[in-house]
């Protein structure tokens, strides 16, 4: 039976008391840790709780811990709970929950909340909400007991995102420390020698990443751009197309791909993508890429991105793939991409990255390796979208009280 939930404003008494933040004088501000933690928007906030990048001594308006941190300019409606006494700036509001509210019940209400706040915010340049807006914000409330049991219910479940968070972090961290010592010291115990990015075994044969892609289905290829593709060429079916927003630590991110007519898709043939091509944003974020997996052969490599494909029967394109991605290779492309607002990079550039490369069964004894690794980070990616996306289905049906918190048990987090 659906649970009685009714609809309180925020700045009614008992529910809870608004403090908007007002900023210091900037002589007060330190990075030392002297005075109080300072929290002036978003850019402090971490998923639960702040974490305070500067101090001040001259503070005006204060948060108390278990006051909820609420972001009262753009962007608009993103929330924590403060864990100790802190100073807060123009960018922020305290809501101290009263004596109906259960502290956490309050938190994660104001989370649901957001889209409400978001379509009350003004101001053509900056949204922004004011102290009237956040005391007239409607929000869902119900009796002591079952706000307790909510809070205490959504909370474990962060906690449960948190440490996949965090065994997210460590495996992302193995990998780094994997590709540092592969790629400089090898598997084989050798010697190592000095080159332009660094020190790599002895053994192993330089090159260019252009010698690599030359010659018979070798290729270094722009995706598609002025006269071959226009915005009116994409649809909602069809062949996708991935563009460098879709690169996503290493993998394409199906969500939101547009999509050409199969007839567009043949004109640009030449862009089409099979397994273990790379895909390199050309310009923003210098060396995101991914690697195509069967999930996406015969999806074609969009405007602003390269294709890369070795075809050479000395070199696996899986092997490039990650020496593109270390951190050397990475600064190298970073030193050389023109453009100091948006950073891009060329055809030309690409073609002289330089590469090093050992035999074809020591590049496949590493790629096995560094893949066992990103498989486990796959799962770990996994787990964590399906644990988002139950969090989220979860507030929503205890907020609207379509479902009670005593009709969930653990079994949803152990299936998760």
């Amino acid at each position: 039976m659906k649970l009685s939930v009714v609809s309180v404003t925020l700045g009614d008494s008992g529910v809870a008391s608004v403090i908007l933040g007002q900023s210091p004088p900037s002589s007060a501000y330190n990075e030392v840790g002297d005075g109080l933690p300072f929290f002036q928007g978003k850019v402090d906030f971490r998923r639960l709780h702040p974490i305070p990048r500067v101090w001040c001594t001259g503070g005006r308006k204060f948060a108390e811990p278990g006051d909820i941190l609420i972001s009262v300019r753009a962007p608009v409606g993103d929330v924590n709970v403060a864990t100790e006494q802190s100073a807060i700036g123009r960018g922020l509001a305290a809501v101290r929950p009263g004596p109906d509210s259960d502290p956490w019940f309050l938190y994660f209400a104001l989370l649901y909340s957001k889209p409400t706040l978001e379509a009350m915010a003004t101001g053509s340049t900056f949204a922004s909400i004011n102290r009237t807006t956040l005391n007239g914000l409607n929000i869902p409330f119900f009796d002591r007991l079952t706000q307790v049991a909510i809070g205490r219910f959504l909370r474990s479940l962060v906690y449960r995102i948190e440490q996949e968070d965090e065994t997210l972090r460590t495996a992302q961290a193995l990998k780094r420390a994997a590709m540092r010592t592969l790629f400089t010291r090898g598997l084989r115990d050798e010697p190592q020698k000095e080159t332009g990015i660094g020190p790599v075994p002895e053994s192993w044969k330089q090159t260019t990443l252009g010698n690599l892609c030359d010659g018979p289905k070798g290729t270094i290829q722009t995706g598609p751009f002025g006269s071959q593709l226009h915005k009116d060429d994409y649809q909602e079916t069809g062949v996708p197309v991935v563009n460098p927003t879709h690169l996503n630590a290493g993998r394409i991110d199906h969500k939101n791909v547009p999509r050409i007519s199969d007839e567009n898709a043949h004109r640009l043939e030449r862009h089409r993508l099979y397994v273990n091509d790379i895909v390199l944003a050309r310009r923003g974020q210098i060396g995101r890429m991914a690697r195509v997996t069967e999930s996406e052969e015969g999806w074609l490599c969009g405007t602003g991105s390269f294709l890369i494909r070795a075809r050479q029967p000395f070199v696996d394109n899986r092997f490039l793939y990650f020496q593109l991605s270390t951190e050397p290779i990475v600064a190298w492309l970073t030193a050389h991409a023109a453009g100091a607002i948006m950073p891009n990079l060329n055809n030309m550039v690409l073609r002289q990255i330089p590469v090093f490369f050992p035999s074809v069964d020591e590049q496949t004894d590493i790629v096995a390796i560094l893949d066992a690794i990103d498989r486990k980070i796959d799962l770990y990616h996994r787990k964590r979208v399906v644990l988002e996306d139950l969090f989220k289905a979860l507030l929503h049906e205890l907020m609207t009280g379509e479902i009670r918190v005593g009709e969930l048990g653990l079994a949803e987090l152990k299936e998760s």
